[in-house]
């Protein structure tokens, strides 16, 4: 391995797929009870309108989620955080220990309920500032919390 090769990443955890599911499927709700109410005033044939959505929900609730798993990454090095996601639009942030103001553990019901935490990271300055990296295990996001505060102090 050569100094330019980056290091291996290490992955989210899979239950982030699931808990990725259940939001997107959440969030696409209303888009499902919109085409029911247009199948119901029976503006069209029927299945016109619920069909289409039907479909296309159940195929970006399932996809989309393990899609986004698959294109996240992070490498805590000793005096950085490195934070890599996307595929089509990619991006690769590294956040040096030194420039971190202050870090977050958050969970929701659904990370709450999967043991997942997202860690956002708070640093100096104003273009992007915070870094967020979802998908955690609970304890893995406290213990990098840990280690940066730690570093930093």
């Amino acid at each position: 391995m050569t100094d330019d090769t980056p290091p291996e990443l290490s992955p989210l955890d899979p239950a982030f797929i699931i808990t990725s599911r259940i939001a997107t499927a959440l969030g696409l709700l209303p888009f499902v009870v919109g085409a029911g109410v247009l199948e119901f005033a029976k503006l069209a044939p029927p299945g016109t309108f619920l069909v289409p959505v039907l479909l296309a929900y159940a195929f970006v609730a399932y996809t989309v989620p393990a899609r986004k798993y698959r294109h996240w990454g992070y490498d805590m090095g000793t005096d950085r955080l490195r934070v890599v996601r996307g595929y089509l639009f990619y991006r690769d942030t590294i956040v040096p220990f030194g420039r971190i103001q202050h870090i977050d553990v958050d969970q929701g019901p659904i990370d709450r309920r999967y043991g997942l935490a997202k860690l956002t990271v708070h640093t100096a300055g104003n273009h992007n500032s915070t870094v967020v990296l979802p998908g955690l295990a609970h304890t893995d996001a406290l213990a990098i919390r840990a280690a940066i505060r730690q570093d930093v102090l």
